[in-house]
């Protein structure tokens, strides 16, 4: 008789504490500032949808350290040109096919 007193109670009182967990997300919802597309007001993060910010965020901080490899790393090496090595030889090709054609029309 007590065990079931006792659950009666336990289950009342499961029900009154997932009654006010369901009202205060109820309550949550509505008087919050409604959620917006980043584009709709692309200056207030604060509006925007979770979604929305938090692809927003990750590419910003992929931006970021991927511009911060390339401007640290170094990159390939200059020649004493001031250009890179594959464009100088794509312009000593293309001036030598020029000269070649000069030569079989003359």
């Amino acid at each position: 008789m007590a065990s079931t007193m006792a659950a009666r109670q336990a289950a009342s009182l499961l029900r009154l504490s997932s009654s006010r967990s369901v009202s205060l997300i109820q309550r949550r919802d509505h008087h919050g500032s409604p959620k917006v597309d980043f584009w709709k007001d692309p200056y207030s993060p604060s509006k925007w949808k979770e979604e929305h910010f938090v692809i927003i965020s990750l590419s910003g901080w992929g931006l970021l350290i991927f511009g911060g490899y390339k401007a640290f790393s170094g990159g390939k090496k200059k020649d004493e040109h001031g250009c890179h090595s594959s464009l100088l030889d794509f312009r000593l090709k293309c001036t030598n096919a020029v000269e070649h054609d000069r030569n079989l029309i003359h």
